[in-house]
């Protein structure tokens, strides 16, 4: 990750990582020919934003009135819109792909049809609402914030080395066309992502990491297993899975 000690890079690879993860919009477009794969190591600045989004989002309803579930659904659906539901996207498309393909090139061919099948639903399904139970254990916006901001930057710090450990499964699309990520890009996303995990205090930071270390390791071994690498659906799953494996942990740490 060279030129990273310049601060209009830092600056270009933020930009680039809120262009791609959300659909935030900069004033320029230009990020210094910087590609994704650069400035992957970026993407829990995203997280921050969508956190942020949703937070706000849950302190105004309740401000408004509303009680703790139903202003956890809208900091949900908040954090959903912004995101343009990049990532429940992915989810829904390995479910379908690897739960109803027989071969490799069958879930493949079943992860880019853009028709939802039963597989997706229900994962979809599932993903919704552990994430917004868990969202509405927490006591108060201050929880929830904290909450969102680990939950959403830590998972997308696991894309530099997710994208970096595994070859991309198709020549062509959205992973292979991001470019090869280096080692030390995967470790700086990374490392931010574990930063952000303080927010739910240090022994929830530790039983964060070591769910998500787990769920790492397993999606690593199924993609290996069922398409041969990684696409950009399986990255996307992988934010979905850390964000409930965060999750969960903050409603115990912070209820």
């Amino acid at each position: 990750m060279s030129g990273l000690s310049k601060p209009r890079q830092l600056l270009d690879d933020i930009g680039l990582s809120l262009v791609f993860f959300t659909r935030l919009r900069l004033p320029s477009g230009d990020f210094g020919g910087r590609s994704l794969a650069d400035a992957v190591w970026a993407a829990p600045f995203a997280g921050l934003a969508v956190a942020v989004i949703g937070a706000l989002v849950y302190a105004i309803a309740v401000a408004l009135g509303l009680a703790g579930n139903p202003a956890a659904a809208l900091a949900l659906a908040a954090t959903m819109l912004v995101t343009g539901c990049l990532h429940e996207d992915g989810l829904s498309d390995i479910a379908d792909g690897f739960g109803g393909g027989r071969t490799r090139d069958k879930k493949l061919e079943i992860m880019r049809d853009s028709r939802i099948g039963a597989y997706g639903a229900a994962a979809l399904g599932v993903s919704l609402l552990i994430r917004w139970s868990a969202l509405s254990e927490l006591a108060g916006p201050g929880h929830v914030f904290l909450a969102l901001l680990a939950a959403h930057a830590a998972s997308r710090g696991l894309f530099g080395a997710f994208m970096h450990l595994l070859p991309p499964a198709r020549s062509d699309g959205l992973s292979a066309g991001a470019g090869s990520v280096t080692a030390e890009t995967a470790v700086i996303g990374a490392a931010l992502g574990a930063v952000a995990l303080l927010a739910l205090g240090l022994g929830g930071a530790i039983a964060a990491l070591i769910l998500l270390g787990l769920l790492f390791a397993a999606l690593r071994t199924l993609c290996l297993s069922q398409i041969g690498g990684q696409t950009g659906d399986t990255i996307g799953a992988l934010q979905q899975f850390g964000e409930i494996a965060v999750l969960l942990t903050a409603s115990v740490c912070l209820s």
